[in-house]
């Protein structure tokens, strides 16, 4: 494997060409994450608390523009397939990619649902919120009650940066549910690990009409659980 010394803000500025870095070695720092495109960008790895485990992070407003528009093309070529008429946005981050993939589709707005009450927003119009990377913080995610007629009747899809536990794009279903909309697509830049197929097989029976959710989640690419063994980090599971 090529390598390179990287510093904190070097991650996730540079598209490097298809086959740059190999990624079934033992990885020591970075995860290469793989478009549909064989472009690859580097991730940083983050060591879970158990020290055992850890995964590879994205933070695509830390990301080169460059690396934005690279994954919100890729993601809104995978969207066009279903037709989405607008385009829902998750905060925080996820606003980011929505805004992106809402132009590269050629649609001339997004909905962007928010975790900041405005005076005039409804409690009725919200569900609790919280994330991975923010365990301890229970928000509530809302709609502006303004934006009901961009999305009513239409095909809509879902969007997040990252789909890790399914914790975030759970709370965007349940704000729709209590809409009658459901998505006809679930968008993100890195599905992280298999952790979230787990919690929205169990949230499909909340959405009858729906049972397959997982089959209409679409990423740009997806990034395995890591484990550390004496040489590094590799895929759990993987073989030596």
């Amino acid at each position: 494997m090529r390598r390179i010394k990287m510093q904190p803000h070097d991650f996730w500025q540079t598209l490097h060409p298809p086959h740059t870095f190999a990624s079934d070695i033992a990885l020591q720092h970075f995860f290469p994450a793989t478009l549909a495109d064989g472009r690859q960008v580097q991730l940083p790895i983050r060591p879970l608390a158990d020290g055992r485990h850890a995964l590879a992070s994205l933070i695509i407003n830390q990301a080169s523009f460059a690396v934005v528009d690279a994954l919100a093309e890729d993601l809104a070529t995978k969207l066009r397939a279903y037709r989405p008429d607008m385009v829902i946005g998750l905060p925080t981050l996820g606003l980011t990619l929505a805004s992106e993939v809402a132009k590269k589709l050629g649609h001339s707005r997004y909905v962007p649902l928010g975790t900041s009450r405005k005076f005039w927003y409804q409690e009725a119009l919200s569900v609790p919120l919280s994330s991975i990377t923010t365990p301890d913080q229970i928000k509530r995610l809302y709609i502006d009650p303004r934006m009901l007629p961009l999305i009513e009747g239409a095909r809509v899809a879902l969007i997040d940066d990252v789909i890790s536990s399914g914790t975030s794009i759970k709370a965007g279903l349940s704000l729709l549910q209590t809409l009658n909309i459901n998505p006809v697509v679930i968008g993100a830049a890195m599905l992280q690990s298999d952790r979230w197929k787990t919690a929205l097989d169990a949230f499909a029976p909340n959405l009858p009409e729906m049972p397959n959710l997982t089959e209409i989640v679409e990423g740009c690419f997806a990034t395995p659980m890591l484990e550390r063994h004496k040489d590094g980090f590799r895929p759990v599971g993987a073989i030596q």
